[in-house]
Protein backbone atom coordinates (compact mmCIF):
# COMPACT_ATOMS: atom_id res chain seq x y z
CA UNK A 1 0.00 0.00 0.00
CA UNK A 2 1.12 3.52 -0.77
CA UNK A 3 -0.58 5.39 2.05
CA UNK A 4 0.99 8.71 3.16
CA UNK A 5 3.75 8.55 0.58
CA UNK A 6 3.80 11.85 -1.30
CA UNK A 7 5.80 12.51 -4.43
CA UNK A 8 6.60 10.40 -7.44
CA UNK A 9 9.70 8.27 -8.02
CA UNK A 10 9.84 8.74 -11.81
CA UNK A 11 12.21 5.79 -12.20
CA UNK A 12 15.15 7.69 -10.70
CA UNK A 13 17.24 7.48 -7.57
CA UNK A 14 16.31 9.94 -4.86
CA UNK A 15 19.44 12.07 -5.39
CA UNK A 16 18.86 12.25 -9.15
CA UNK A 17 15.20 13.15 -8.66
CA UNK A 18 15.98 15.92 -6.15
CA UNK A 19 18.72 17.36 -8.37
CA UNK A 20 16.39 17.32 -11.38
CA UNK A 21 13.62 19.17 -9.56
CA UNK A 22 16.07 21.73 -8.14
CA UNK A 23 17.21 22.48 -11.69
CA UNK A 24 13.64 22.58 -12.99
CA UNK A 25 12.36 24.95 -10.30
CA UNK A 26 15.32 27.27 -10.92
CA UNK A 27 14.59 27.28 -14.65
CA UNK A 28 10.89 27.90 -14.04
CA UNK A 29 11.57 31.07 -12.06
CA UNK A 30 14.33 32.17 -14.41
CA UNK A 31 12.29 31.89 -17.62
CA UNK A 32 8.72 32.17 -16.17
CA UNK A 33 7.66 29.05 -18.13
CA UNK A 34 9.16 25.74 -19.19
CA UNK A 35 8.10 22.78 -21.28
CA UNK A 36 8.35 19.33 -19.69
CA UNK A 37 6.51 16.03 -19.44
CA UNK A 38 3.09 15.91 -17.84
CA UNK A 39 4.11 13.94 -14.75
CA UNK A 40 7.18 16.07 -14.04
CA UNK A 41 5.12 19.26 -14.38
CA UNK A 42 2.55 18.04 -11.87
CA UNK A 43 5.29 17.27 -9.35
CA UNK A 44 7.09 20.55 -10.08
CA UNK A 45 3.97 22.48 -9.04
CA UNK A 46 4.52 21.63 -5.38
CA UNK A 47 8.19 22.68 -5.53
CA UNK A 48 7.27 26.01 -7.14
CA UNK A 49 4.44 26.70 -4.69
CA UNK A 50 6.82 26.06 -1.81
CA UNK A 51 9.39 28.52 -3.20
CA UNK A 52 6.77 31.24 -3.69
CA UNK A 53 5.47 30.71 -0.15
CA UNK A 54 9.01 31.17 1.15
CA UNK A 55 9.42 34.32 -0.95
CA UNK A 56 6.19 35.76 0.41
CA UNK A 57 7.57 35.35 3.94
CA UNK A 58 10.61 37.29 2.83
CA UNK A 59 12.79 36.90 5.93
CA UNK A 60 16.41 35.78 6.01
CA UNK A 61 15.63 32.22 7.05
CA UNK A 62 13.20 31.80 4.14
CA UNK A 63 15.78 33.21 1.73
CA UNK A 64 18.37 30.73 2.94
CA UNK A 65 15.90 27.88 2.59
CA UNK A 66 15.20 28.96 -1.00
CA UNK A 67 18.92 29.23 -1.73
CA UNK A 68 19.32 25.64 -0.53
CA UNK A 69 16.90 24.53 -3.26
CA UNK A 70 17.40 26.93 -6.15
CA UNK A 71 20.71 26.88 -8.05
CA UNK A 72 21.21 30.55 -8.95
CA UNK A 73 21.44 33.37 -6.47
CA UNK A 74 20.16 36.02 -8.89
CA UNK A 75 17.01 33.97 -9.57
CA UNK A 76 16.30 33.78 -5.83
CA UNK A 77 16.83 37.52 -5.53
CA UNK A 78 14.42 38.16 -8.42
CA UNK A 79 11.80 35.88 -6.85
CA UNK A 80 12.03 37.51 -3.43
CA UNK A 81 11.95 41.00 -4.94
CA UNK A 82 8.70 40.52 -6.84
CA UNK A 83 6.78 37.76 -5.04
CA UNK A 84 5.06 39.93 -2.44
CA UNK A 85 3.61 42.29 -5.03
CA UNK A 86 2.87 39.64 -7.63
CA UNK A 87 1.22 37.05 -5.35
CA UNK A 88 0.01 39.27 -2.51
CA UNK A 89 -3.65 38.23 -2.51
CA UNK A 90 -3.19 34.64 -3.70
CA UNK A 91 -2.86 31.71 -1.30
CA UNK A 92 -1.75 28.96 -3.65
CA UNK A 93 -2.20 27.96 -7.26
CA UNK A 94 0.72 30.00 -8.51
CA UNK A 95 1.29 27.92 -11.63
CA UNK A 96 -0.72 26.96 -14.71
CA UNK A 97 -0.34 23.67 -16.55
CA UNK A 98 -1.25 23.59 -20.24
CA UNK A 99 -1.10 20.34 -22.14
CA UNK A 100 0.61 20.91 -25.49
CA UNK A 101 0.61 17.53 -27.18
CA UNK A 102 3.05 14.66 -27.42
CA UNK A 103 6.83 14.56 -27.78
CA UNK A 104 8.03 13.41 -31.20
CA UNK A 105 10.61 10.89 -30.00
CA UNK A 106 8.70 8.77 -27.51
CA UNK A 107 5.15 10.19 -27.61
CA UNK A 108 5.36 11.31 -23.97
CA UNK A 109 2.58 13.78 -23.06
CA UNK A 110 4.12 17.26 -22.84
CA UNK A 111 2.97 20.18 -20.69
CA UNK A 112 3.81 23.87 -20.51
CA UNK A 113 4.10 25.00 -16.89
CA UNK A 114 4.04 28.77 -16.35
CA UNK A 115 3.77 31.20 -13.48
CA UNK A 116 0.44 32.96 -13.04
CA UNK A 117 0.24 36.66 -12.32
CA UNK A 118 1.43 39.70 -14.17
CA UNK A 119 5.19 40.19 -14.06
CA UNK A 120 6.29 43.27 -12.15
CA UNK A 121 8.33 44.53 -15.12
CA UNK A 122 5.17 44.80 -17.24
CA UNK A 123 3.45 46.80 -14.50
CA UNK A 124 6.22 49.41 -14.54
CA UNK A 125 6.04 50.19 -18.27
CA UNK A 126 5.17 53.80 -19.05
CA UNK A 127 1.64 54.41 -20.17
CA UNK A 128 1.00 54.88 -23.86
CA UNK A 129 0.34 58.36 -25.08
CA UNK A 130 -3.25 59.38 -25.74
CA UNK A 131 -4.44 60.48 -29.17
CA UNK A 132 -4.44 64.14 -28.11
CA UNK A 133 -0.82 63.95 -26.97
CA UNK A 134 0.19 62.29 -30.23
CA UNK A 135 -1.64 64.95 -32.27
CA UNK A 136 -0.07 67.83 -30.36
CA UNK A 137 3.37 66.26 -30.67
CA UNK A 138 2.85 65.78 -34.40
CA UNK A 139 1.74 69.41 -34.79
CA UNK A 140 4.84 70.63 -32.95
CA UNK A 141 7.06 68.59 -35.27
CA UNK A 142 5.22 69.93 -38.38
CA UNK A 143 5.44 73.57 -37.22
CA UNK A 144 9.15 73.30 -36.46
CA UNK A 145 9.77 71.82 -39.92
CA UNK A 146 7.66 74.56 -41.52
CA UNK A 147 9.61 77.30 -39.69
CA UNK A 148 12.94 76.11 -41.04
Amino acid sequence: MRHRKSGLKLGRTSSHRVAMFKNMVTSLFKYEKIKTTDVKAKELRSWADNMITLAKKGDLHARRQALAVMREKNVVHKLFAEAKERYNNVNGGYTRLTKIGFRAGDAAPMTLIELIGTPIASLEKPESKSKDQKKSQKQVVETTQADS
